[in-house]
């Protein structure tokens, strides 16, 4: 798939008191993209759209560039101690995204501007826990590598913590647009992760996103710039054929790795889980979707808040767990499972 250009394009004013912001500008304007002034991101108006599900689709396509005006940064357990903002929002269409529910009806891609006073309150977070290591993941909201061939923000942030001795950065994506990235100063202090799953589960839930191929590929490019690398498998769905779906996974990925890229691999897996607001959701975007959403069939787990969601049964989520965590094990002997949920 080609790489990602926006539609409709929203400045907030004091974006442009940025080079980064003015730089956007010039290119966009050069593009003849629509260009239109928002006095802020809550404020964006004239996404066109006759039903709220082109409005939404429209938005997909739409890049706001802002200021990033609180620099209190939030937790990112327990991939990272703390997450980073660069950008919120994708262009993805993932049909069981937890950003379907947390973004609202308008999931613009928003991108900051000023990156200097945000790497400024990093290196403040990093010396305070020095010399313990801190780790800032930057795909919380987002899904950066996506559009960073228009921003540079995120390869900016790589070499940034590149000089950092106590300081790593963390981001996972669905894109295979990662050649610009490939030239950082990394340093080995950035993890370059892959969310990554059976074709199966890319074709029919992730449109919008690079192909099952076209991600183990760019896993392949990013393991031979020596990043340390790792894998998302989510959400681990158990569709008709899911064993062998999974098995080819391990097969094709197997054969894309190179030898020193395996002996500091990580895996992290999560399960498929959904609430009854985002099965509401969903069904409103996606109401063609194949994902199956069974109320009955799912055990009910209670969270924080006394809140919950549908997993699968017991039974259902060890023999998955059993059978994906051994896959790991054949291939790659010496990764590491951070977790499994």
């Amino acid at each position: 798939m080609p790489a990602f250009e926006p539609d409709y394009v929203f400045f907030e004013p004091r974006a442009l008191e940025y080079p980064l912001g003015q730089e956007l500008m010039e290119r966009f304007k050069e593009q003849d993209v629509p260009i239109q002034m928002t006095t802020s991101h809550n404020q964006v108006r004239g996404i066109p759209g006759d039903t709220p599900t082109a409005a939404y689709r429209n938005a997909k396509r739409t890049f706001v560039v802002g200021v990033r005006k609180t620099l209190k940064f939030d937790t990112s357990k327990p991939s990272a101690e703390y997450a980073i903002p660069l950008a919120t929002g994708c262009m993805g269409h993932c049909h069981y995204c937890y950003l379907q529910t947390t973004l609202g009806a308008k999931p613009y891609v928003r991108t900051y501007v000023n990156l200097d006073d945000i790497f400024e309150q990093a290196k403040k977070y990093i010396d305070e826990r020095a010399p313990e290591l801190t780790r800032f993941e930057a795909a919380c909201t987002s899904d950066p590598v996506g559009f960073d061939h228009i921003t540079q923000s995120l390869y900016k942030a790589i070499e940034f913590m590149g000089q950092q001795k106590y300081g790593r950065l963390r981001f996972v994506t669905k894109y295979h647009h990662v050649d610009h990235l490939l030239q950082a100063q990394h340093n080995g202090h950035t993890r370059f992760r892959f969310s990554l799953n059976a074709d199966y589960v890319i074709k029919n839930f992730e449109p919008a996103t690079s192909s099952f191929q076209d991600r183990i590929t760019a896993a392949g490019k990013v393991a031979k710039a020596n990043y340390p690398l790792g894998f998302i498998l989510a959400p681990l769905i158990r569709f008709d054929g899911w064993k062998e779906g999974y098995t080819e996974l391990f097969e094709r990925l197997d054969k894309e790795l190179i030898a020193d890229a395996r002996k500091d691999l990580t895996f992290e897996l999560i399960m498929h889980r959904f609430t009854k607001t985002a099965k509401r959701v969903i069904l409103d975007r996606y109401p063609k979707t194949k994902l199956e959403m069974d109320e009955e069939q799912r055990k009910y787990k209670w969270g924080r808040y006394g809140r919950g969601k549908y997993v699968y049964q017991n039974d259902e989520a060890q023999e998955l767990r059993e059978y994906v965590q051994d896959l790991i094990k054949q291939a790659f002997p010496e990764a590491k499972i951070e977790y499994f949920t």
